[in-house]
């Protein structure tokens, strides 16, 4: 036997211990899946990758062999991705609103192999998830111009779901009609208040009647259906193409940078280890007790332990008048000694506690 005919053995017996640890890898992949699925997760986590390439490289002792290794690895990540993505069919994503909502927009865009069904508002959405119907809910909690989403504020306080990833979708608002009409046709504009919010300025200019709907993608449908030139919606460019209008006025939101945060609720906290980034960020609501400094108690137990606060929210309880609850995102990783520490502090002097999630940030 030649040198040539030895390698090709040697060859042949590798690529069948590979062919075995492949299949284990993807086995533990499917696990991995199982995880992410439970927990309203996406797919793909870049920074994870790069962890396990930089993990993996000093199991390569041959400098001119490691970059080849790394292309190995980026192939076995990529292939991983398309196994997961075939075992993810069949997860049932549930948001407020119709197709081409910004949140069917956001669904899409961060789990495109999932079912993305809708309902008819924030709280059937969110408890579709509570009860099982839906694997995931995701929901709008701020926009950059407009705000907070006040009534999925409430959800968190109120439900049992937890929060394990954020989504970020630039929004651009469009005017949409009838094919046909011209600015000078409209009177009336409907949409959902956060959309006329963020587009105030250019409502007042004109002088448009405005009302409320529940929904921008729903907003557009009605239009469709009313067949009425005078009426316009406020929604995405990809509602138009969706109910047959067209756009008389594209990006008309007051500010040029429009960003909504959206939510991604499922009913497990991720209790994965997470490393200490800047990224990461967890989200605490709680209620004080009604004496004095109480409030100002939890802000020095807080800046005593070095988490920053990124954002307070203060919202009415329902119940007795003038009991509030507040919603606060702290940038820095719960899941060390100092974390459990700030939690356990928090529990004795907060009347009510709840941890809602770590989570990191996906930029759409």
């Amino acid at each position: 036997m030649n040198k040539l005919e030895e390698a090709r053995l040697g060859i042949g017996a590798v690529d069948k211990e590979i062919a075995s640890l492949f299949e284990k890898r993807m086995r533990l992949a499917g696990i991995i899946l199982d995880y992410k699925k439970g927990n309203g997760l996406p797919i793909l986590d870049a920074a994870q990758e790069e962890r396990v390439i930089a993990n993996n490289m000093g199991n390569i002792s041959d400098p001119e062999i490691q970059e080849y290794y790394v292309l190995f690895l980026r192939d076995m990540m990529k292939i991983s991705k398309l196994y997961q993505a075939r075992l993810m069919d069949g997860m049932k994503i549930a948001y407020c609103g119709v197709p081409g909502a910004f949140a069917h927009i956001a669904a899409h865009q961060a789990f495109p192999q999932a079912d993305i069904v809708p309902y008819p508002d924030f709280e059937s959405a969110y408890k579709a998830c509570e009860s099982g119907e839906a694997d995931t809910a995701i929901l709008p909690v701020e926009n950059s111009f407009a705000g907070d989403v006040g009534g999925v504020m409430d959800l968190t306080f109120s439900g049992s779901l937890y929060i394990n990833l954020m989504l970020e979708l630039d929004v651009s608002q469009n005017l949409l009609a009838l094919p046909g009409a011209v600015s000078g046709d409209i009177r009336t504009v409907v949409s959902h208040p956060q959309a006329l919010a963020q587009c105030a300025k250019f409502l007042t200019d004109r002088g448009y009647e405005v009302k409320e709907c529940s929904n921008t993608a729903r907003a557009a449908k009605m239009v469709a259906e009313a067949g009425d030139k005078t009426m316009a919606a406020i929604a995405s460019r990809e509602t138009a193409s969706l109910y047959g209008l067209e756009i008389l006025e594209p990006n008309i939101n007051s500010s040029v940078i429009n960003t909504t945060r959206f939510a991604v609720f499922s009913r497990a906290l991720n209790k994965a280890t997470l490393p200490q980034t800047g990224g990461e960020h967890f989200i605490l609501v709680f209620t004080v007790r009604n004496e004095a400094g109480a409030l100002a108690k939890i802000l020095n137990i807080i800046g005593s332990h070095g988490f920053n606060m990124s954002s307070l929210h203060s919202r009415p309880v329902a119940g007795p008048l003038w009991n509030h609850y507040f919603f606060a995102e702290l940038e820095g990783c719960v899941g060390t000694d100092n974390g459990q520490d700030l939690l356990r502090q928090l529990g004795t002097v907060c009347d009510r506690l709840k941890m809602v999630g770590a989570y990191h940030s996906l930029k759409l």
